[in-house]
C-alpha cells in the first residue's frame, strides 16, 4: 500500500492550488482527480472574472493550465476516484476505485455540484454555452440588455435575480408555489424591483431552443424560451427568455465523509474560522466543499492555498514534514 505525506482528493481551483503548493513546500503530494478533473470550470465557458487575463479565459482551459503547472512542481496525479476514507486511525487510510493509500494528511477539494432541474437539458445547455448558468456572478455579463430568467425562490434565487438586473433589461422569477421562501427583507427588495417580474405556480418542463452563428462560423444551440407548466391548473405556455439561472441550491460532495467529520445542515465540512483545519487533526477543506457562500474560482484557488499551508505546518508540528 503506497504512502504519501499528503493526498488531496479532488482538483478543480482548490485541489490543484493545493497540490502546487504543497509540491513547492516539498510534500510530494497525490491528487485523486475524482470523475470530474477541473471540478465545475470545465463546463463553464468563458470565465472572465479570474485575475490575470484581460481577455477571460476558457473555463476547460484555466483548469489544464492549472494541472500542467502542479505537474511542473512533481506532483502525482492520478485518474482515480476515491470511494471511501477512514479517518479513525493513523496513518489515514483512502481507498479509490483502482487502489489503496495511506497518507499522514488530507487535503479534502471535492467541490460542490449545481441542483439541476431534472430535466436533463440545463444541464446539457449549461456545458455547451446554450444560455444556462448556475451562476449569476459567474455569467451574469454575458447577457448584458437580454430578458432572462430565475427558478428558485429562496434566498439564493433572490440574490441572482437582484444581480441580474445589473445586466438584464428583465428577470422573471419562476417559482413552483404562490409564495417564495426568501427572507422578508430579500423578498421586499426585489418585489421593489423594476426589473424583476415573477411567474407563479411554474415549473420548466422543457427549453426551446435555436440555433445562432458565432464569430467562428460554428453554430450552438441557444435557448429561446422557458416550456412551462402551471402547478395549479396543469396549463403550458412558453415563456421568452435568452437566458436561464438555476439557483435551486448546490449539493456539497461530502457523503464520502458523512460520520467523519461534522457538517452544517446542508452537507458542507465545517472548518474553524479563518482556517482549513477540520476538527479531526491533520485534515484540511478547501473550495467549494466548505464554502456556501462566495462559491468563485479566486476564493476556492486562494483556499486551497491555507490548506497546504495548514497541512505543512501540521506535518512539521508532527515531525513528518521530512
Amino acid at each position: 500500500m503506497s504512502h504519501y505525506k499528503v493526498i488531496i482528493i479532488g482538483t478543480g481551483p482548490a485541489g490543484y492550488t493545493a497540490a502546487i503548493y504543497a509540491s513547492r513546500a516539498n510534500l510530494a503530494p497525490l491528487v485523486l482527480e475524482g470523475a470530474q478533473p477541473g471540478g465545475q470550470l470545465t463546463i463553464t465557458t468563458e470565465v472572465e472574472n479570474f485575475p490575470g487575463f484581460p481577455q477571460g479565459i476558457q473555463g476547460p482551459a484555466l483548469m489544464n493550465d492549472m494541472r500542467e503547472q502542479v505537474l511542473r512542481f512533481g506532483a502525482t496525479l492520478k485518474a482515480e476516484t476515491a470511494l471511501k476514507v477512514d479517518l479513525s486511525r493513523r496513518p489515514y487510510h483512502v481507498a479509490s476505485d483502482q487502489d489503496e493509500y495511506t497518507c499522514d494528511a488530507i487535503i479534502i477539494a471535492t467541490g460542490a455540484s449545481a441542483k439541476w432541474m431534472g430535466i436533463q437539458q440545463d444541464e446539457e445547455l449549461s456545458r455547451s454555452g446554450g444560455g444556462v448558468s448556475a451562476c449569476a456572478t459567474c455569467d451574469g455579463f454575458f447577457f448584458r440588455g437580454k430578458e432572462i430568467a430565475v427558478v428558485g425562490g429562496g434566498d439564493t434565487a433572490l440574490e441572482e435575480a437582484t444581480f441580474l438586473t445589473k445586466f438584464a433589461s428583465k428577470v422573471t422569477i419562476v417559482h413552483r408555489r404562490d409564495r417564495l421562501r426568501a427572507s422578508k427583507a430579500m423578498q421586499e427588495r426585489a418585489q421593489k424591483n423594476p426589473k424583476i417580474a415573477f411567474k407563479w405556480n411554474a415549473v420548466v418542463t422543457g427549453l426551446p431552443t435555436q440555433e445562432q452563428a458565432l464569430p467562428n462560423g460554428e453554430k450552438v444551440s441557444k435557448i429561446r424560451a422557458l416550456a412551462l407548466k402551471d402547478t395549479v391548473t396543469g396549463a403550458e405556455s412558453e415563456l421568452p427568455v435568452e437566458g436561464l439561472f438555476v439557483a435551486i441550491g448546490h449539493q456539497p460532495n461530502t457523503a464520502l465523509f458523512a460520520g467523519q467529520l461534522p457538517m452544517d445542515e446542508a452537507g458542507y465540512l465545517e472548518v474553524e474560522a479563518g482556517t482549513s483545519r477540520t476538527p479531526v487533526p491533520g485534515v484540511f477543506a478547501c473550495g467549494d466543499v466548505q464554502d456556501h457562500v462566495y462559491r468563485q474560482a479566486i476564493t476556492a484557488a486562494g483556499s486551497g492555498c491555507m490548506a497546504a499551508i495548514d497541512a505543512e505546518r501540521w506535518l512539521t508540528e508532527q515531525g513528518l514534514a521530512e
